[in-house]
């Protein structure tokens, strides 16, 4: 529906076709996006190597730094060195950190687009109701990143860089197995600060319910504790600091649901 200033509106009515043909082109805009800041990336590989992932292994790596400060938690440099053990390794991690910085980066405008193709099905009052989506998606995404960046990856590198079964055991990890460990821990922070979206959308579909998050609390926060554990080196404050905001999230994840289910149930009386 095509709202005007005069209060006047028409139906905009589009076919199957016509719909497959817009999210062709959105998906098309997605690309190129994600292409361009990859490319950039690329262009500057040996830079975001040095100074994003290898500085993950150095005791004055930022996150080290304000431990050892403020925490009194201090770790030496991690005795590690990297192999590429394959012809194409080097140049295939360095396209997938290219591609995922990309997706990282180009996120708000993916959203945004994905956003545009479902908003028009959508009534008034929903899209009144979740009005901002765009911008609170990605703010919580980019939250995670750096989190999961700052906290979880250095935390992760050091933890399982320092592990030794022997002292005659030398750790001596390909490069495609750091980066992915670095690559996956950040991505998948990001999507997991999206909880309370996640808890908003299946709320609404019926899914779950403020009842069923509240039944399982303590179900999650051991399961978090655990995640913390085994992720974090073994003092109490590191998996504090992994832990605090997960369970916030969680938190935040019940009283969603609950407005939700407030403001459904409203409207099914006034119906």
């Amino acid at each position: 529906m095509i709202t005007f200033a005069n209060g006047m509106s028409e139906e905009k009515n589009m076919s199957f076709l016509q719909h497959l043909e817009e999210l062709r082109w959105r998906l098309v805009r997605i690309s190129i996006s994600i292409i361009v800041v990859a490319t950039v990336l690329f262009w500057n590989q040996d830079w975001i190597m040095r100074y994003f992932f290898l500085s993950m292994k150095e005791e004055d790596f930022i996150t080290f730094r304000v431990f050892c400060k403020y925490l009194n938690v201090c770790v030496g440099e991690i005795p590690v060195s990297f192999q590429s053990t394959t012809m194409s390794g080097q140049f295939s991690y360095a396209m997938m950190m290219s591609i995922m910085g990309g997706i990282v980066i180009s996120f708000p405008f993916i959203f945004y687009q994905l956003w545009a193709f479902v908003k028009p099905g959508l009534k008034q009052k929903e899209k009144t109701v979740v009005k901002g989506i765009v911008f609170y998606v990605s703010m919580l995404f980019f939250f995670g990143i750096l989190f999961g960046y700052f906290v979880i990856a250095p935390l992760t590198v050091q933890f399982f860089g320092a592990y030794q079964i022997s002292n005659e055991i030398k750790n001596d990890f390909t490069i495609s197995s750091y980066l992915s460990t670095i690559l996956s821990t950040v991505f998948y922070s990001g999507l997991l600060f999206l909880l309370p979206v996640v808890t908003y959308l299946f709320t609404k579909l019926g899914v779950i319910t403020s009842a069923f998050l509240k039944k399982y609390r303590k179900h999650a926060i051991v399961g978090v504790l655990i995640l913390s554990a085994a992720i974090t080196p073994p003092d109490v404050l590191s998996q504090i600091l992994v832990s605090i905001p997960i369970i916030i999230l969680y938190e935040v994840g019940i009283l969603v649901s609950k407005r939700v289910e407030k403001n459904m149930k409203k409207d099914s009386i006034v119906k």
